[in-house]
């Protein structure tokens, strides 16, 4: 416990405390300590037990997921994190890519605010935990804490699921840190814009201009968004946003969904499927960007550039280019600083 002492007028064998600071922990979804089977098995069997993600009931679920899904899953989940695995430093790119953006982010807030905010990262399933994370900041002397779901949209799976798992971390905690929780911002201006440069990028690089950018969204069960969920609106309104700042009109963008799972209709039109009719229809050279991911990931590096690509060169498609997420791109770093400092406004 650094720069802990005892309260002034206190007695001398009081506990020291340590000097106030405020914390700011970034969320992301999290990832396998490993490709191997139990380190697959452990992390999908704690991703697939969150009921914010997978709402059947227990007694039917469980003995499905426990004694069928995760004797099989592990082994094809692995693989395709094995396909993007960061052998160098032995961590999922999403690891790497979280780190990165954390250590930005901290040295902004260092040239704004010094050494009085403490700047750190957290996974939802996984390590490094929510809770672990947040007994490190309180232990060294966060009595606020700015919890950041890096989602810019709003989903109970994503950002609801993040938000249970840190209140359930200050259910543990004897003297409680006050908290605040960054809201979704898929329509901010500065976000937007990032987004807008990253494919402006993207276009430029591409061997043939696109003639279509396909945006793809993670996907949900359609039953979610009738009970209340807006993800699916918010998604909606990041294509316009982004369509509107580009200047274009309908016919050079799309939004569509990936990641279905199970047997559920799930929002559409789904991405694997749609850029073949793409191709089918002679759209040859299509961009593929994913905005609800603030960090690349298996959904993107795997799914998307390999399995979606497929889809599409399978169906007669020729140029296929991916977008990258905006990771830690200047202008992604600057927004979501930027969404920090507001949000810390009468704090320092």
């Amino acid at each position: 416990m650094t720069n802990a002492k005892c309260p002034a007028h206190a007695p001398a064998d009081h506990p020291k405390i340590p000097e106030e600071k405020i914390g700011v922990l970034l969320a992301n979804l999290g990832t396998p300590d490993g490709t191997d089977y139990w380190s697959m098995r452990r992390y999908l069997s704690e991703f697939l037990s969150d009921k914010r993600v997978i709402d059947y009931p227990s007694w039917k679920w469980q003995p499905l997921l426990q004694l069928i899904i995760l004797t099989k899953r592990p082994f094809s989940s692995g693989a395709a994190y094995k396909s993007i695995w960061n052998e160098e430093l032995d961590e999922s790119p999403l690891m790497t890519l979280t780190r990165g953006q954390t250590e930005k982010i901290a040295e902004t807030m260092r040239d704004s605010f010094g050494d009085k905010v403490m700047v750190d990262f957290c996974m939802r399933y996984g390590n490094p935990s929510t809770e672990s994370k947040v007994r490190q900041m309180v232990e060294a002397g966060c009595q606020k804490i700015l919890f950041f779901p890096l989602y810019p949209h709003y989903a109970g799976a994503t950002s609801g699921t993040a938000n249970d798992q840190f209140f359930r971390a200050l259910m543990k905690e004897t003297w409680q840190p006050i908290a605040r929780v960054v809201p979704p911002y898929f329509d901010r201006a500065d976000y937007i814009d990032a987004l807008a440069q990253s494919v402006e990028r993207g276009y430029a690089a591409a061997p043939v201009k696109p003639d279509i950018l396909v945006v793809s969204y993670h996907g949900m069960p359609q039953r979610y968004l009738k009970q209340g969920d807006p993800y699916h609106c918010q998604c909606q309104k990041t294509t316009r946003l982004l369509k509107e700042r580009l200047g274009w009109d309908d016919t050079q963008i799309i939004t569509t969904f990936q990641s279905v799972f199970g047997p559920e209709e799930w929002l559409r039109p789904y991405t694997v499927e749609h850029v073949a009719e793409l191709a089918k229809q002679g759209k040859k050279n299509i961009a593929v960007i994913a905005p609800a991911f603030s960090a690349d990931c298996i959904e993107t590096l795997e799914e998307i550039n390999e399995e979606i690509r497929e889809s599409f060169e399978h169906a007669g498609g020729e140029n296929f280019t991916y977008i990258p997420c905006l990771n830690d791109d200047a202008a992604h770093i600057r927004a979501l600083s930027n969404i920090i400092t507001e949000n810390l406004q009468g704090w320092v």
